[in-house]
């Protein structure tokens, strides 16, 4: 794993004239093209800033001697710029040297707003951070309607926006909107289309993609002969600007908890973007780019950044064409992970799905279920009712296990129980054809052991979904001691279809996602069961800034799958995964976990009678002296680096930035830790409990000199 930064792919500006209809005069159009195809972005380097900024100055002369009547820029297909060039962001060793990027970059855009002469961003592809920056540096913006990709994600990746974004977005949209733009928007991953965009006031007008630059060239004219006026909103009053910014430190200190800088620093930006002057404002910009560039939260976020966009080429995969086609798809079990599973293949892959089960009332429950999943799609316009309508015709349910017969992968979502699977995959290896595909959704039991039994055990391949399916972007796809290359292509080429992340792991206990997070949980609830108070265990961990609190996710798990999988792993790997008598109790009395949140944004509360629950469960405490939150939190992280080492010394993934992949995209493990390796890395864990890093150095943290 080389942590040296790749050279960078530089963005060239290639300027040529365009003549204006109606005897206008004539337009320079600026295209930022870095040479690529568009599966390689166009991103702003150091070595792209420069070529921009002399090509902006060499027009400025043309405007100085009357030879230009407008300058407009735009991108190679499909792509106006997606932002400033990470890899040469994180191979910055100094203050001085991030600070040059801000000043750079500003200088650079300053020359549109100074050009002389009205300015046009044609924004024909992904516009995202610096690359939307360029686009609010002109006087004006055109966009095409296909572009799906617009927005400032800089503080979901440690940083701000720090060429121009945070002053001028403001002025443009209004500061609550701002403030989604900068910060709403990036922490829920969702930027904006090119509709949604118009309408907040971000571009001035949605063209057509099929003509969309001679459109663009025929709007600019019709700015610059006065036909189309543009008028902009008039600054918020002070009031208004106040409340809004108020209203967003409530709901961070709700939710980052002050885990992660970078939110803060914008908020910080837009508060003050009111009443400071443009110099003033993009001096501050440059001066919060520059501490952030220096932070590890900023090279963690980029390492996870990289992590997930590199995702698509499973590491150790085989060949693609081992892959065996599906056509129709069999789910046995009709309850509620069926149910998702089998909306999710009949939506993605459109192909004929069957869920077969016991009873007819069970095959009803579990159709009903995806009629209303589809029906709930409908209603928020992610489905249209035509599509919505040929998913639930896709999905037929049935008692009769021949009903499987004709399928060409047939997944499991039966009851966690090894006998049950087994007896499954006996039932379904007399009915279906010789290659078929057999998989199973379990998220603990040795797929190993469930094949064990068969003729053909070499096509019985692990599909682990998490829940809520259609959410969660993760798919553990579990190669068993007998699984053959076609059967894992296979289900690598389905969850690649399906929308999904695939990463491919060993069969062991627990795989990665479900071994971290449920030792995590088992240290905890053990803490309990030593002394620590209930309140104290479930806010041990705000400090890293974790999607929910551990009794949250015990909430979503459902605490009766969190003891049968704490249970299970215990059985297999041991002591390190505790015996939990106060968890057992909880089940067994059905206590409710967490009451409902109070109000939007603000953290749910434990119900107070867990603590009598563990209360009463207590045997014998290990601690003569009960954990606080610091030394709970210790506990935690000790026990995770563990069992990282026991996970790469069993091989379950090839190298520790696979462990990370599996949490960002199966835990939600946040993105400014770089997942779970770098934070161990960066708090010394690993070198004190394992004797060595797990990433090298400067990975997903700052060089050392």
């Amino acid at each position: 794993m080389s942590t040296a930064p790749r050279p960078e792919r530089v963005a060239h500006a290639r300027v040529r004239d365009v003549t204006l209809p109606r005897r206008l005069g004539t337009l320079a159009l600026v295209t930022v093209d870095n040479g690529l195809d568009h599966s390689k972005p166009t991103t702003l380097g150091p070595a792209g800033v420069a070529e921009l900024t002399e090509a902006l100055q060499t027009l400025q002369g043309r405007v100085r001697r009357g030879e230009l009547a407008a300058v407009a820029v735009t991108g190679k297909p499909w792509v106006f710029a997606a932002g400033a060039d990470l890899t040469q962001v994180t191979a910055v060793r100094t203050r001085e040297q991030a600070l040059a990027l801000g000043r750079n970059g500003h200088a650079a855009y300053e020359l549109l707003h100074s050009m002389g002469v009205p300015t046009f961003a044609f924004v024909n592809g992904v516009a995202l951070g610096g690359g939307l920056e360029l686009a609010l540096s002109c006087a004006y913006r055109t966009v095409s309607a296909d572009v799906r990709a617009l927005g400032l994600p800089e503080t979901g990746l440690g940083l701000v926006p720090g060429w121009g974004g945070a002053y001028l977005m403001p002025r443009l949209v209004g500061i609550e909107r701002a403030l989604e733009v900068v910060l709403t928007r990036p922490a829920a991953n969702k930027p904006y289309g090119a509709a949604e965009a118009a309408r907040i006031g971000l571009v001035d007008v949605v063209l057509d993609a099929a003509d969309f630059l001679e459109q663009s060239v025929r709007w600019a004219a019709d700015v610059l002969d006065g036909t189309v006026r543009v008028e902009r909103r008039p600054l918020d009053d002070e009031g208004t600007w106040t409340r809004a910014v108020a209203r967003a430190r409530e709901v961070l200190d709700a939710t980052v908890a002050g885990s992660r800088p970078a939110p803060y620093r914008a908020l910080e930006l837009l508060s003050a973007a009111r009443e400071a002057d443009r110099v003033a404002a993009f001096a501050a910009e440059d001066d919060a780019l520059a501490d952030l560039v220096m932070t590890d939260e900023m090279r963690a976020s980029v390492y996870a950044f990289g992590l997930v966009s590199g995702a698509k080429h499973p590491q150790h995969a085989p060949d693609s064409a081992l892959a065996r086609p599906v056509t129709r798809v069999g789910v046995v079990g009709a309850g509620l992970m069926a149910a998702q599973i089998a909306t999710l293949f009949a939506r993605r892959l459109k192909v004929p799905v069957v869920m077969r089960d016991l009873d007819e009332e069970r095959v009803a429950h579990g159709l009903a279920a995806v009629r209303s999943a589809v029906e709930r799609m409908v209603g928020s316009g992610r489905l249209s009712a035509d599509a919505g309508a040929r998913v639930v015709g896709s999905v037929a349910g049935s008692t009769e296990l021949s009903a499987l017969a004709g399928c060409d992968l047939v997944i499991e979502a039966v009851t966690e129980l090894l006998p049950v699977k087994q007896r499954v995959f006996a039932e379904l290896e007399q009915v279906v054809g010789p290659d078929t595909v057999l998989a199973t959704n379990t998220s603990a039991l040795s797929v190993t052991a469930m094949a064990s039994g068969l003729a053909h055990p070499e096509r019985v391949v692990g599909l682990h979904f998490f829940n809520p399916v259609a959410a969660m972007p993760l798919v553990e796809v579990v190669r068993a001691q007998e699984t053959d290359d076609a059967a894992v292509a296979t289900g690598l080429d389905v969850v690649a279809r399906l929308g999904k992340t695939a990463v491919p792991v060993l069969d062991r206990p627990g795989f990665v996602v479900n071994r971290l997070l449920v030792l995590l949980l088992g240290v905890v609830v053990g803490a309990i069961e030593d002394g620590t108070p209930v309140e104290v265990a479930d806010h041990a961990l705000d400090r890293l800034g974790l999607p929910m609190p551990p009794f949250e996710l015990f909430d979503l798990v459902g605490p009766a799958v969190g003891l049968h999988v704490l249970t299970s792993l215990r059985a297999d790997l041991g002591e390190r995964f505790p015996r939990s008598p106060g968890l057992e109790r909880l089940v067994a009395e059905g206590t409710v976990v967490v009451l409902p949140r109070p109000a939007p944004g603000l953290p749910r509360r434990v119900d107070p009678a867990i603590q009598a629950v563990f209360d009463a469960a207590r045997e014998h405490p290990r601690r003569d002296t009960p954990l606080d939150g610091q030394g709970l939190l210790d506990a935690v992280l000790t026990a995770l680096t563990v069992e990282v080492g026991h996970l790469l010394d069993e091989h379950v993934v090839p190298s520790a930035d696979q462990v990370d992949l599996c949490m960002i995209l199966g835990a939600g493990w946040p993105s400014h830790l770089g997942g779970l390796t770098p934070l161990l890395d960066r708090t010394g864990y690993s070198e004190r409990v394992l004797g060595h890093r797990l990433l090298p150095p400067g990975t997903a943290d700052v060089p050392q000199d």
